[in-house]
């Protein structure tokens, strides 16, 4: 009797150990070269979710409870591996951080989908970095004007590198229609790539509903479509500096510009000229210019109208950053302008300089 007990005792632990195996993510690696890293970190979006030690020979294990594929990020100093892991595999990593971009991962099927697509990120970022060395190196020496019409080229160049990523991100999230592609998409910039990021957070609306980070990125993706190219402007209100209430809605019928800016923001105001030159030479077709500002002092909004020859009408709330509008149209910085049309629909968003001025001449000449 005590074999047979002890046997199905045995079976039993057996049991239970096989279950907890697959209700737990786990991924063992080796570091080499590692220098002054003694830790590897394990983040879900940008929130950190865990970390382990380097052991003998520069090795490290973590596992976790899981029911359901997890999409992490391993941080060694100021290098990320995206991985996925899945209950009850068992994943292998290994890297060298003299040469940190080469790594091997060895038993998740998702997670080599990530390392293919790791060299069209990282040729977007050099590109990148590229154009923004290049162009502090032309800078130099150059007055303010040469440097907004600088910026204007290396935008435009930026923004056509970002829309080729962009297209081979979407092509990649179509062949892999799993976590694989859904990190690729999460890697996409909103403001080149609004429309992609809300079509696919609609196409996996009823997947991955477990998983915290596209829950995430759901809810960000709902927020950017209420603010989207083609959406209704949200209605607001507020004062003009002689205290008359004038509304987003008066301005039905013209292609308006909702410029954001302030008194004391200096590229708000480097920028104003050029509104000012487009604003006189477009009202007669159907533009109109509404300036929104986020100052706190009504002498210093007054006065810096006046100096920019601010002709259109201007209004605020006077409560800077607290205003409702920063929420309501989700402003991170200033300037920030959206361009709304005769229906009252969003038609551009953030356009300065030349862009803006492009933009102008192709709808209303």
């Amino acid at each position: 009797m005590k074999v047979i007990r002890f046997v199905v005792g045995v079976i039993a632990l057996n049991a239970l150990w096989s279950c907890s195996q697959k209700d737990v993510i786990s991924i063992s690696g080796q570091i080499n070269n590692p220098g002054n890293i003694r830790v590897v970190a394990f983040y879900e979006g940008d929130r950190k979710l865990d970390s382990v030690f380097l052991g003998d020979h520069h090795k490290f294990k973590f596992e976790r409870q899981a029911t359901q594929p997890r999409l992490l990020s391993v941080e060694l100093g100021k290098n990320r591996y995206p991985i996925i892991l899945i209950p009850g595999e068992k994943i292998q990593f290994v890297t060298d951080l003299q040469n940190p971009e080469q790594y091997d991962i060895v038993g998740s099927e998702l997670s080599s989908k990530l390392k293919e697509f790791a060299p069209t990120k990282r040729r977007k970022e050099l590109i990148q970095d590229s154009l923004q060395a290049s162009f502090v190196k032309a800078t130099a020496g150059k007055s303010e004007i040469e440097i907004e019409n600088l910026r204007s080229e290396y935008l435009t160049s930026f923004k056509q590198e970002l829309n080729y990523y962009t297209k081979k991100v979407v092509e990649f999230a179509n062949e892999n229609q799993n976590l694989a592609g859904f990190y690729a998409v999460s890697t996409l910039d909103p403001e080149i790539a609004e429309q992609e990021i809300i079509a696919y957070a609609e196409q996996i609306h009823d997947q991955f509903t477990e998983n915290r980070y596209v829950n995430q990125f759901k809810e960000e993706a709902a927020k950017l479509k209420i603010l989207a190219v083609g959406q209704p402007a949200p209605e607001f209100e507020a004062y003009t500096p002689d205290n008359r209430i004038v509304k987003l809605s008066d301005y039905r019928g013209k292609l308006t510009l909702i410029d954001f800016w302030a008194s004391w923001c200096v590229p708000c105001r480097k920028e104003n000229p050029n509104i000012v030159r487009l604003y006189d030479q477009y009202r007669d077709k159907g533009f109109a210019v509404l300036g929104v500002s986020f100052d706190n002092n009504p002498g210093s909004w007054m006065r810096a109208i006046e100096e920019d020859k601010l002709t259109w009408t201007n209004i605020s709330d006077l409560k800077a950053w607290n205003s409702d509008l920063v929420l309501m149209y989700r402003i991170m910085a200033i300037p920030a302008s959206v361009l709304v049309d005769a229906n009252g629909n969003i038609a551009a968003k953030n356009l300065r300089g030349k862009e803006l001025g492009d933009f102008l001449s192709k709808a209303l000449n």
